[in-house]
């Protein structure tokens, strides 16, 4: 092979000029996206340290290999560890998504932006102790905008998971082009830099669903983020890029991994992603589910005030939409936590138990409970194709679910119906209060009393921590 690249005289396919462009010269103005960003930053990170609790996540943490040391290296959230920016993304990332509790964006795709934090706060926090790039929060909140932004949109109209394909794909993508530009990388090297995250390829779905189910799910996307930083390290370094990645006939990625079909786009990149993203507040749960969970435990207090209990359930109906029966109704043997937290039927059943959803519900001794699976027998998911309609609405973005319980007497409770989730954007006012209280919560979890007001001091005031240096708020975050 010829020691001299030449550079390629192809143009790039439109698809990534347009992703390029958008994180280069786009100014975002919306306040409420930056105030939602700011909400999304506390959750996100509290999401993380409240997985540090489980030894399946902090096992994966840490150097890539033991006993690395990085000298002015990136602060792991509630740990001590000091890493390279890929591992430390690597780091970062898993720990947000392993309890499937940090934000959700669905539409004809789904998934979790702020799994996209992982390799901004990794790159951030690298540079401003290593460079002299310096980031503040702020700097943080404007990268997390248009990393949903470029996940979120393309997942518009764009459904991976029905030829197999993970939608950490997104999250690799996404990344990866905000972590280039905050790099200080040349156009031309972050056109490259995105390309090479399309030909990185997919993940397949397999570790989603039966009978592969399983702890991959948790780290697949810590995975994505830190892979993003590591091809932005490449093409910073004049690495060719592949200008048609996804048009090229046979090879590209239209043809060889989406079946033939180009991306469709409902709308331009803007701020409409973070504006309208969903908060998981109240239960670790799929968010195809959390309406049916938040029924199900005011069916629970019914239940209580009526004096039954599961064993005088005889069904239990579950009106919903399309995309919850295709991805999380299911039966037969859970074999995990991984496996319980995407079944629709453990979810409601739970809390029509125990009046309860936390993380420690999907573990072995919960699991264990008979009671759990002789209810998931019980339950029945029926489409509703008005609620399949206003799930694809841009205008309502709905995650409708209805239950309705008929007791082994004859008598019926419900239907209890909830159309909008306490996360969704249309229940700001009533949500955010309880999400300011589930980083309070996250943060005791991790750290002593003086520790925890120093952070809420910073992080509660949106001036004081849109302004405060990253490596300064991340020292802030490291366990003492």
């Amino acid at each position: 092979m010829s020691a001299h690249i030449t550079k390629s005289n192809v143009p790039y396919d439109k698809e990534i000029i347009d992703i390029v462009d958008y994180v280069i010269n786009y100014e975002i103005k919306s306040p409420v996206a930056y105030e939602t960003a700011w909400n999304c930053f506390m959750d996100t990170l509290g999401c993380g340290l409240e997985a540090l609790e489980y030894e399946a996540c902090t096992k994966l943490l840490g150097p890539v290999a033991p006993g690395i040391t990085v000298a002015n290296g990136v602060k792991v959230p509630g740990t001590n560890y000091e890493l390279d920016p890929v591992q430390g993304a690597f780091n970062i990332g898993a720990m947000i998504r392993w309890l499937d509790f940090n934000d959700t964006w669905l539409a004809a795709e789904w998934g979790h932006p702020s799994d996209n934090l992982g390799g901004i706060l990794a790159t951030a926090d690298w540079l401003s102790r290593t460079s002299n790039k310096k980031f503040t929060v702020g700097d943080v909140f404007t990268a997390m905008i248009k990393a949903h932004e470029i996940q979120g949109c393309i997942a518009l109209e764009n459904s991976f998971n029905k030829v197999g394909i993970d939608h950490v794909v997104l999250v690799k993508v996404a990344s990866t082009a905000v972590v280039a530009q905050m790099m200080g990388l040349t156009r031309d090297q972050i056109l490259a830099a995105v390309s090479l995250a399309w030909v990185d390829g997919q993940s397949l779905r397999t570790y989603r669903h039966f009978p592969n189910a399983g702890s991959r799910k948790s780290w697949a996307a810590g995975d994505a983020t830190s892979r993003a930083v590591r091809l932005a390290l490449i093409a910073s370094t004049g690495e060719m890029g592949y200008p048609t990645a996804l048009t090229a006939k046979i090879w590209g990625f239209y043809d060889s991994s989406f079946r033939g079909n180009h991306f469709k786009f409902q709308r331009e990149y803007g701020t409409y992603v973070m504006e309208n993203i969903l908060f998981k507040i109240s239960f670790p749960a799929e968010f195809h589910s959390q309406t049916a969970v938040e029924a199900a435990m005011t069916l629970y207090g019914q239940m209580q005030a009526a004096g039954k209990t599961e064993s005088d359930i005889k069904k239990v109906t579950i009106r919903t939409h399309e995309a919850c029966i295709r991805i999380i109704d299911k039966k037969g043997p859970l074999n995990n936590p991984a496996d319980r937290d995407h079944c629709i039927q453990y979810m409601v059943a739970v809390p029509l138990i125990f009046g309860r959803l936390t993380a420690r519900d999907y573990e072995e001794d919960i699991a264990a409970d008979p009671r759990i699976d002789a209810l998931r027998e019980k339950i029945l998911c029926v489409e509703d194709t008005s609620y399949t309609a206003d799930y694809h609405d841009p205008e309502k973005r709905s995650i409708a679910n209805a239950i309705t319980i008929e007791f082994n007497d004859g008598s019926i409770l419900g239907e209890e119906a909830v159309e909008y989730p306490i996360g969704h954007a249309r229940r700001r006012t009533e949500g955010i209060p309880l999400l300011i209280e589930k980083f309070k919560i996250n943060l005791a979890r991790i750290y002593d009393k003086a520790q925890q007001d120093k952070i809420l001091a910073v992080s509660l005031d949106y001036e004081k921590l849109s302004k405060t240096p990253v490596n300064e708020y991340m020292d802030l975050l490291a366990k003492k």
